[in-house]
């Protein structure tokens, strides 16, 4: 088959007795005694899977009678019906062979059996699977059924253990296994405290895995690229609004795959990104370069670029800070932020990309803890200070259930932001907060602030009637949902820790990872101002001098122009240079200034870095060039520089794709993913701004 099959339709027919589970006459008894049956997990309702490059991976599961199910994997016999539209591997991977008909997939482990129906349209460019029904399709219904109070509880829990006795957690111990146990946890986060190379975090997730008792840990990571990268291994991409100015689709999938198969090798099978927040704000003191940009469409678009590819890893995928951060002035890590704008302002901007990945399917999309007033109004006591304020959206019914759920028709999980940041710490108990963010809508509480007192607060409500059972029992079928989607199920033989960390090793930080990086670093570069200076012409005996911080990494873009020209000086300074210092400058060919601001502050004209960029362009002779390490707004405060890069992050390989951009071995191609303004808010630069050689 020439061509990639791209729709999987999915119908439900029923078929015969000989496939409701039924023990054959004379069959062996292959399988462990409280094995109830053998599903394919195709047929299961609420599991979709799309084909790629022309085959379909089906995963056998034997359901037990507590109602858990482990991915079957010994004695089986996979079999097709018709070999000339597809065949089926001893693992389950259906190929296609591009004759149109249907076949039947079966498999069997000697006692029961399964098959599903495809169905191969040639003309139509699609599969059709024909799931079968019956209640032994019912995986999650029965599951849910089996389970206590308290493990359905659990499912929705969602903790960080970065450190424990004031140690970094790299490796499982006792207490944390017993925690995972006896809260029957759902799932964990991972920080960089806990991710020191491959071989170690494959062994620690592993572990965690190994510690739950019956259904797969989500375990999660914030693994954006760019400014929040989490892992101290691997590759170190530039982030969502280095891909922004790419304006290339198939480079953000490129690099949410590759971040996905990392992550996947680890073990880790749930991501919190792509950010999907419109950065209209310069001001945003949190979003900032996290953002694809200022344009909804944007960040639409390349949000479900990165999606898709996150997702075809494997790897669960979580949009976030829904309803939007981008338009706040304030980190709800230390306060409460407020976006003023009504429902139709809201649909048009902020609402706008995570509609998008709402209707491509996206796993998971995480809360912000921003208030929204003109969507829900509804005041709380502060237990801060016993003022009225505003309730955010991690809390709002009205948001979380009217809006996403009810207006939008998200149908997938709400995994609430970490509820240790000040926005819901300061002002909600964390039971209380708890507790009123499942009532809102939540089905996934991050960071629980005292799992012991939240999961007992928790147990309370739902005794008491706050909540009801039928409440949480929705939020587990969707992650139930979202494990049997993302393949996150315990195994009866799992691989041994050896092959995993063998693979983890091979595909973390690959070469191939490595030149995504390098591209998606080159392609991003934006050359915002060039008064004839670039690229540079040096002379051997030319002297270029490198100014900034090395506590702003500018140290990095230092050595990367000596890589290009010996005869380079660098001064570490983050402030005016000194009379020494100026003296080292005078006869000097080309000066470089690489400045590094996160902040309103940083960048105003009376911050260091502004003072020092500013004197060095009045008083010295040579043409000045700078490069903004991370918000491109740094131009703002010396609008009077020669010529000035944006290279939106301080990884080694956005410095690299700068100074080659400087030397003339990367033509710019960047365009601002933001507008740049003045300080008397008038425009600098324009979104879309963006030169060439």
């Amino acid at each position: 088959m020439s061509k990639l099959v791209k729709r999987v339709v999915f119908t439900v027919l029923a078929f015969a007795l000989v496939l409701t589970g039924i023990p054959a006459a004379g069959a062996s008894v292959t399988a462990a005694s409280n094995v109830n049956d053998l599903v394919i997990d195709l047929n299961v309702p609420q599991v979709k899977r799309e084909a790629k490059n022309n085959k379909l991976v089906l995963n056998p599961l034997h359901v037990y009678e507590d109602g858990q199910f482990k991915l079957a994997s010994e004695n089986l016999t996979w079999k097709s019906s018709n070999k000339n539209v597809a065949s089926v591997s001893d693992n389950g991977e259906v190929t296609l062979k591009g004759h149109n008909g249907n076949t039947f997939i079966s498999v069997t482990d000697g006692q029961y059996t399964d098959r599903i129906s495809v169905q191969f349209k040639g003309n139509q460019d699609e599969i059709v699977v024909n799931k079968e029904e019956g209640e032994r399709y019912d995986l999650i219904g029965n599951a849910i059924k089996h389970m206590t109070m308290e493990e359905k509880v659990g499912q929705m829990l969602m903790p960080d253990f970065r450190t424990w006795k004031g140690q970094n957690v790299t490796q499982m111990n006792d207490e944390i296994a017993q925690l995972v146990k006896d809260y029957h946890l759902g799932g964990v986060i991972l920080f960089r405290e806990n991710t020191v190379n491959a071989e170690q975090t494959t062994t620690l997730v592993s572990a965690y895995q190994e510690a739950a008792e019956k259904y797969g840990l989500l375990i999660s990571i914030d693994q954006e690229g760019g400014i929040v990268t989490r892992l101290q291994t691997g590759t170190d991409f530039p982030g969502n609004m280095a891909l922004g100015a790419s304006r290339s689709e198939e480079l953000a999938e490129k690099v949410g795959k590759a971040i996905g198969d990392e992550l996947n090798a680890l073990g880790i099978n749930m991501n919190f990104g792509p950010v999907l927040d419109v950065n209209n704000n310069p001001d945003n003191p949190v979003i900032a370069v996290r953002s694809f940009g200022e344009d909804p469409e944007l960040v639409g678009k390349l949000g479900n670029a990165y999606i898709k590819g996150l997702q075809d890893s494997g790897t669960a995928a979580t949009a976030k800070h829904f309803p939007g951060h981008g338009d706040t002035a304030t980190d709800s890590h230390l306060g409460i932020a407020e976006v003023p704008h009504d429902i139709d302002r809201l649909k048009a901007v902020e609402l706008y990309p995570f509609q998008q990945a709402m209707d491509a399917g996206i796993d998971a999309i995480m809360t912000a803890h921003v208030t929204f007033p003109k969507v829900d109004p509804t005041k709380a006591i502060s237990q801060k200070d016993g003022t009225e304020i505003a309730v955010p959206a991690t809390l709002s019914y009205k948001v979380l259930t009217e809006l996403m759920r009810e207006e939008m028709g998200y149908k997938g999980v709400i995994v609430t932001d970490a509820m240790n940041m000040k926005a819901i710490s300061d002002h909600f108990g964390p039971v209380d907060a708890a507790v009123r963010s499942v009532k809102a809508g939540t089905d996934i509480i991050l960071m629980p602030v005292g799992i012991k007192d939240v999961a007992e607060g928790l147990y309370t409500a739902v005794n008491s009637g706050e909540i009801s059972i039928g409440r949480i029992e929705k939020s587990v079928e969707r992650i139930l949902t979202l494990k049997l989607n993302r393949g996150i199920v315990k195994a009866e033989a799992e691989e041994s820790i050896e092959d995993r960390v063998a693979n983890a090793v091979a595909v973390v930080g690959s070469a191939e990872h490595k030149a995504i990086e390098k591209e998606a670093a080159e392609k991003s570069i934006t050359l915002v101002k060039n008064n004839n200076v670039l690229p540079l012409n040096a002379n051997e005996e030319d002297k270029i001098v490198v100014v900034g911080g090395s506590n702003f990494s500018i140290n990095l873009l230092a050595d990367q122009v000596k890589k290009h020209h010996e005869n380079t000086l660098y001064i570490n300074t983050s402030t005016r240079l000194t009379s020494a210092q100026l003296e080292q400058i005078k006869d000097a060919k080309y000066i470089i200034v690489g400045t590094y601001t996160s902040s309103v502050g940083g960048r105003a004209p009376s911050a260091g870095q502004m003072l020092m960029t500013n004197q060095i362009i009045e008083e010295a002779e040579a043409p000045v060039i700078a490069v903004g390490a991370r918000n491109p707004y740094d131009i703002m405060s010396y609008n009077s520089v020669d010529a000035y890069l944006a290279q939106y992050g301080f990884r080694p390989a956005s410095f690299e794709a700068a100074v080659n951009t400087i030397f003339g071995e990367n033509n710019p191609t960047g365009k601002l993913p933001v507008t740049i303004y003045n300080h008397d808010d008038s425009v600098l630069y324009e979104f879309g701004h963006g030169l060439s050689y």
